[in-house]
């Protein structure tokens, strides 16, 4: 992988701070550290790519300048409506990009682990997905939860009318073509995801518990080296990682 000098934007972040720290223990250069106010634009030509867990308010922004002055990003901001994302997506596609909800090489496995659960296990078995969060989190489901039911309706060729968000009063029986989300927000959990499968007779439950925001910081540089190499396009960290088939 190569050694590409660093800008750290939303550097003042939970984030933020981790990834400092990680490119001070992996001896990446970072050229600039930067958060909301302070100028990209001045700050790219001495980069080779930009570290984005700012805002999603901040995300076109960041991209537009990203995509003139030709430089590879790794985005990390997650809350986007899905038409935003869309369109922001294709206009980062000019430049080499890595966008991923969760960077965690853990996380990223149970990616790969879900969508062969969700393929496999036909509808006898009930999908539900629970998450929990520290108390800040302003966005739910959180990123992570939301590819994961992207897979899990990939996986059962169904839509994203099959998602329950919460059960509340007389709901009936569940039927077998939904999909139940449940986000839970409390305290300082950095983040944990559950994926249920469920069936009459047995229970397949698919667990990741991020105990340091360290995990996606490491994550969020080991994707940054391996970009700069990339040809333009939009990646993930399963890309990253090689787990594409």
């Amino acid at each position: 992988m190569s050694t590409p000098r660093l800008i750290i934007n939303g550097a003042k972040g939970r984030m933020g701070q981790a990834l400092l720290a990680a490119a001070r223990e992996l001896s990446l250069p970072v050229a600039a550290a930067l958060d909301s106010g302070d100028d990209l634009a001045a700050a790219l030509p001495g980069a080779d790519v930009v570290v984005d867990f700012s805002s999603h308010t901040a995300t076109g922004k960041v991209i537009e300048l990203a995509v003139a002055h030709r430089k590879a990003l790794v985005i990390g901001t997650t809350g986007h409506a899905a038409a935003e994302k869309a369109h922001l997506a294709a206009l980062a596609a000019r430049v080499p990009t890595v966008w991923a909800g969760n960077f965690s090489i853990g996380v990223n496995l149970l990616f790969a682990l879900t969508a062969r659960a969700a393929q496999v296990l036909g509808d006898d078995y009930d999908a539900e997905l629970v998450e929990m969060h520290h108390r800040h989190k302003r966005d739910a489901p959180s990123g992570t939860a939301v590819r994961l039911l992207e897979l899990i309706l990939e996986g059962r060729k169904l839509g994203p009318e099959a998602l329950r968000h919460g059960r509340s009063g007389i709901t009936g029986e569940r039927t077998r073509q939904e999909v139940g989300v449940h986000a839970l927000r409390g305290g300082g959990v950095v983040g944990d995801h559950t994926v249920i499968f469920a069936s009459p007779g047995e229970r397949l439950e698919l667990t990741h518990k991020a105990g340091d925001r360290a995990i996606f910081a490491q994550g969020a540089l080991r994707a940054a080296q391996w970009v700069v190499d990339r040809p333009p396009g939009l990646y993930d960290m399963q890309d990253v990682l090689g787990l594409k088939d």
